[in-house]
């Protein structure tokens, strides 16, 4: 009895250990920089209509725009300089951080890539950008599978 009750625990600990890995991976490469609300423009836009000047500097993100007649977001520098919002097709967005469109309106990244400052970088052995933008390894310690002195 003994020996089959250690079998069974054996397979239940077998299909909940890669269950928590997953998570764990998930949660280390969420989009913490694509996911923001609405991005704070660094100098309030003159071409926004509002009684707010508080309103007429932050820009939803994915905001409708559009590159002839309502072009809100081209250029614009926002989040202190972390981000430049471009008009691509009729939304706004970041193409510093934008995986869809990094650095310009569609270039996108490759499977596994994130869009840092523009330039589509793999994070799982970047000492740089370990698992996430701007995440650096100390001295020494190498970047694997996203995580900085991976063992």
């Amino acid at each position: 009895m003994g020996c089959t009750t250690l079998l069974k625990l054996t397979t239940i600990l077998s299909l909940i250990i890669p269950l928590i890995l997953a998570l764990q991976y998930q949660t280390a490469f969420s989009n913490d920089i694509e996911e923001d609300e609405e991005y704070i423009v660094d100098t309030p836009l003159s071409n926004l209509r509002s009684r707010s000047r508080f309103l007429a500097s932050v820009i939803k993100r994915g905001a409708h725009c559009n590159p002839i007649s309502y072009n809100v977001c081209n250029g614009v520098s926002a989040n202190k300089g972390k981000s430049i919002l471009h008009c691509c097709k009729t939304h706004c967005r970041d193409v510093l951080g934008d995986r869809n469109n990094c650095g310009g309106c569609g270039n996108k990244c490759k499977q596994g890539q994130r869009c840092c400052n523009g330039k589509c970088t793999d994070t799982f052995y970047n000492v740089n950008h370990c698992g996430k933008c701007n995440k650096k390894c100390q001295n020494g310690v190498k970047c694997e599978y996203g995580y900085c002195g991976y063992a």
